[in-house]
């Protein structure tokens, strides 16, 4: 049976970095900076309303040459999110990063916000899953010896 976002989530610090609509850019980066992250959550009364990451930053801050300073988050961020459940497969996950362009998943269980996987979550998953199958393998042909 293959993992499922909820196993990421359980291996994953649970705090959650937020920002509100009214932050400013540089607030922002200072989160992320601060978290080493590569995007924040938007969320305003209580709801997600967007997501601000590096991409953002650089294509629609940076590359524009506005004030960081002075800008809000609302006005850069990304407002077309996909949500998940944790009980999708990481498979799953990963052809939904690929088919949508997109580097981070907020992870939802009905109606409450769990946490949020990135693309190197998911790559990080696979990798561990496919060297515990080598070990594995590698202890049965040389029978629990070590090489």
């Amino acid at each position: 049976m293959e993992m499922t976002l909820r196993s990421i989530l359980s291996g994953k610090p649970s705090k959650l970095h937020v920002v509100g609509l009214n932050d400013t850019v540089r607030e922002a980066v200072r989160i992320m900076v601060a978290g080493d992250v590569g995007s924040v959550l938007v969320m305003d009364e209580g709801g997600l309303r967007g997501l601000f990451t590096e991409r953002d930053l650089m294509r629609r801050v940076v590359a524009e040459g506005r004030d960081p300073g002075h800008l809000l988050v609302e006005d850069v961020m990304t407002r077309e999110i996909v949500t998940v459940s944790p009980d999708i497969t990481i498979s799953q996950a990963m052809a939904l990063c690929t088919e949508r362009r997109i580097r981070h998943l907020p992870i939802y269980d009905g109606e409450t916000l769990m946490g949020m996987v990135s693309a190197g979550d998911l790559t990080k998953a696979v990798v561990q899953d496919k060297q515990h199958t080598i070990d594995d393998l590698i202890s049965y042909i040389y029978g629990g010896e070590t090489i």
